[in-house]
């Protein structure tokens, strides 16, 4: 009885398969079919010209995305869910993008005062205009350099607490003693950097 159930279902199975494979061979056309999916945008067909204006719009995006990852991050560490280290990364990481949208804005303001300096010398618009520009560079910049300082504190505050991290497993017999020697490398570096 069993071996006729199991014979009944492999012949269904069997009958199956080739009566789908008949039905795909008669939906086929003999012209190939399209590709569901778009080719690779190769990378002599982008333009030369860098647009600061998508730059800082795909900062906003990653900067938002960023805070988003980093806003449950401290709840998820004490539930047990994510490792302190993740945290921080997290946190990091929204600071890196703050000082980068920062230094795009900049680049972008630069690039706008380009413009409208050769418009004042053609007339095309007032000196104040001008110089309601420049101002706003000036506040731009100086933000700029708030969250880069921002930005080199949190990541040697991060390296820091790396090279602690690693010289409690070291101490603990469980990290090795190459771990603790590139963090000291990075703490080193970051501060060599920061000195500068």
């Amino acid at each position: 009885m069993a071996r006729a159930s199991v014979l009944l279902v492999a012949f269904f199975a069997l009958t199956m398969a080739v009566w789908a494979a008949d039905q795909s061979a008669e939906n086929k056309s003999e012209e190939p079919e399209s590709f569901d999916v778009e080719p690779p945008i190769l990378k002599q067909n982008l333009s030369d010209e860098a647009l600061p204006d998508s730059d800082v719009a795909r900062l906003e995006k990653q900067l938002e995305r960023a805070k988003q990852n980093a806003s449950g991050a401290e709840r998820l560490y004490k539930i047990g869910v994510l490792a302190k280290m993740e945290v921080e990364q997290r946190l990091l990481k929204v600071v890196r993008y703050e000082s980068d949208l920062a230094n795009a804005r900049v680049a972008r303001a630069k690039e706008e005062l380009a413009e409208k300096e050769s418009q004042f010398a053609t007339g095309e618009i007032t000196k104040d205009e001008l110089e309601s520009i420049k101002t706003a560079l000036a506040q731009l910049t100086e933000a700029a350099q708030v969250a880069t300082a921002k930005r080199e504190r949190a990541e040697l505050e991060a390296a820091e607490a790396n090279l602690r991290r690693q010289q409690k497993l070291l101490k603990l017999g469980v990290g090795q003693r190459s771990d603790v020697t590139r963090a000291e490398e990075k703490l080193a570096e970051l501060k060599g950097q920061n000195s500068r």
